[in-house]
């Protein structure tokens, strides 16, 4: 990340995740496995003293990054103790990997019906997890090691808009956010109003139907 976006510009990325999430992914995603904990927040495993959610996650629009996240059952991994108490960035960490995670198995199964390889899934959840969860702690001031346990991968290892769009185009969007008012990605997900109608313009775009 080569600058700090400005505050429209978050929340335009993050209502975008928003917006794709209600309209293509919650009408596919799987419910049928309950939320496993995950590992305790920085602010819990050690002394507090990172800055907490209450104070932090003020902001709308992280907020619903995280609601998103939530929605997510079989992928969100909250902190077993979660309270306003929790490190902010800690939780903002844990909704981005839970988003790219989840999205990503929903648009496998629906464009391949069948379960994505675990590491592809691991990929997707590490890089949006150190993407979106930087962008935080460099907006509010808020390192935490939390952003030490997920290293990037390489970019050749992550989905593009050709394999699995929506996950593809989140990751692009957040791998330099203050360029995308510059560079915008192009976008045909725009006109899509369903994973069965990206399932048939990738079919089409890739000349099998």
């Amino acid at each position: 990340m080569t600058a700090i976006p400005d505050a429209l510009t978050i929340h335009q990325l993050l209502g975008r995740i928003v917006y794709f999430h209600a309209l293509h992914i919650a009408p596919e995603q799987r419910t049928d496995l309950p939320p496993q904990p995950g590992p305790l927040c920085c602010n819990h495993h050690t002394a507090p003293g990172r800055r907490s959610a209450a104070e932090v996650l003020t902001d709308l629009a992280w907020n619903a990054l995280i609601e998103v996240a939530t929605a997510l059952p079989d992928h969100h991994r909250p902190c077993p103790s979660a309270s306003g108490n929790c490190c902010a960035t800690c939780r903002v960490t844990a909704a981005a990997a839970a988003v790219a995670g989840g999205w990503a198995t929903t648009e496998h199964h629906a464009y391949r019906h069948g379960e994505p390889p675990a590491q592809l899934v691991t990929d997707c959840r590490n890089a949006a997890a150190d993407r979106i969860a930087q962008v935080f702690a460099a907006q509010h001031n808020a390192i935490c090691p939390a952003l030490d346990n997920f290293p990037a991968p390489a970019p050749h290892e992550l989905p593009s808009a050709d394999t699995l769009p929506l996950t593809g185009e989140l990751l692009a969007l957040w791998a330099d956010p203050a360029a995308t008012t510059r560079n915008p990605v192009a976008s045909w997900l725009n006109h899509c109003t369903g994973l069965a109608d990206v399932r048939r313009v990738l079919e089409s775009r890739r000349g099998t139907t």
